[in-house]
């Protein structure tokens, strides 16, 4: 089983001249619905309202097949005011509430089982939730592939030294990382992404992939060498770009699932990848991402839709 942690919330996708959409959203849920489009077992520990878009987040989850064990609360759901430029980028403005009322002994007992454990964006900066996640991270690690995406909010984070600090405090509990380059130059502006990749790897993790948009991603590995391997960006029309990084990350996690990547053995798994390998991974993860780009919201592609656009 693989376990997501972390924020649910809904985009209000917003374009000049058009009505707002509103689609549930949130980096690790989009995580956890792309792995479970994947074909994986897949649960998702984080909060949701019992409001509308509440009622929205926990529709979509268990809609698409993802265990939800924690009940709605009586806090508002979270908010993405998602604003679309004329390429199709966004940009964002939160309405958060961030906090996971959980036990130790509870999370011990959700965790117990699981082979792979992902989590980062703002669940794993924002308190008090971000604790939590912390915790979870640091018991899971001894039995699970423990994976992370950044996904810097420099709007809800604005402080760059606190967020460096937090996200080496998980780098360095990760094997897999995947991060952006907007989020490695906003998070080290003074040195190059590959610089700062090859940082994480002495830091502690055992693959790191940079995504660089229309370049293609990149990443480095121990098994790989300095120069590590990339693959170019697939060839879509955009509709936008919403969810396109959590479609990466679910497609790389769904492909390291599996080679069977997974539980005790990761690290050591992850150590053996070769640059082929790692290639045809990345390649995986690319063309997942491309779907969903093609496509309007965080609207991730099952293993159908992959083979389709193969």
């Amino acid at each position: 089983m693989l376990t997501v942690i972390g924020e649910a919330l809904v985009d209000v996708v917003s374009r000049e001249g058009e009505e707002p959409r509103a689609h549930v959203g949130g980096s690790p849920m989009n995580v956890a619905v792309g792995l479970a489009r994947l074909g994986h077992d897949v649960q998702f520990l984080g909060r949701y309202g019992r409001d509308e878009y509440g009622r929205q987040v926990a529709d979509h989850l268990t809609g698409n097949g993802v265990r939800l064990p924690f009940d709605a609360d009586a806090l508002p759901t979270s908010v993405a005011q998602a604003t679309l430029d004329e390429t199709g980028a966004a940009s964002y403005d939160f309405q958060l509430d961030w906090s996971l009322d959980v036990s130790p002994e509870r999370i011990d007992e959700l965790l117990r089982d699981t082979d792979a454990l992902h989590a980062g964006s703002i669940g794993a900066m924002l308190e008090p939730g971000a604790t939590v996640v912390g915790q979870a991270l640091e018991r899971a690690r001894g039995h699970a592939l423990i994976s992370y995406d950044p996904n810097c909010r420099p709007s809800i984070i604005p402080d760059s030294s606190d967020a460096r600090a937090r996200a080496e405090k998980i780098v360095a509990l990760s094997h897999v990382i995947k991060a952006s380059d907007e989020d490695l130059l906003w998070l080290y502006p003074h040195r190059s992404i590959e610089d700062s990749a090859r940082a994480w790897l002495k830091a502690g993790a055992r693959l790191v992939v940079v995504t660089r948009g229309v370049m293609g991603p990149w990443a480095v590995s121990r098994g790989t060498g300095r120069d590590g391997v990339e693959v170019p960006a697939a060839r879509v029309t955009v509709a936008d770009t919403v969810g396109a990084g959590d479609s990466f990350m679910a497609a790389l996690l769904s492909g390291l699932a599996d080679r069977n990547i997974l539980g005790p053995t990761a690290a050591s798994a992850l150590d053996e990848l070769d640059s082929a390998q790692l290639t045809e991974l990345l390649r995986h993860a690319a063309a997942a991402a491309g779907v969903t780009v093609s496509r309007s919201g965080a609207d991730l592609p099952t293993r159908a839709d992959l083979i389709d656009h193969a």
